[in-house]
């Protein structure tokens, strides 16, 4: 799982890479979902995706206000 990372600690330029980096690993784990929605399997795919989906929105929430300032 990716690590989590202070993004308060973070500069303008750190946080796009990290928003990339979490893109990318969510793009990869779309390509592994798993066919069976019922399955456990399924909702530890789901679980981890949406973990990252929130590091996502967090780190570029975060970018914005630093780029509007």
């Amino acid at each position: 799982m990716q690590e989590m990372k202070n993004i308060e600690d973070m500069d303008a330029e750190t946080l796009a890479r990290y928003c990339a980096e979490l893109s990318e690993l969510i793009e990869e784990l779309d390509l592994q979902e798993p066919e069976d929605m019922l399955s456990e399997e399924y909702d530890a795919w789901g679980d981890k995706h949406e973990e990252l989906e929130d590091l996502l929105e967090e780190a570029s929430e975060r970018l914005e206000m630093l780029t509007d300032d």
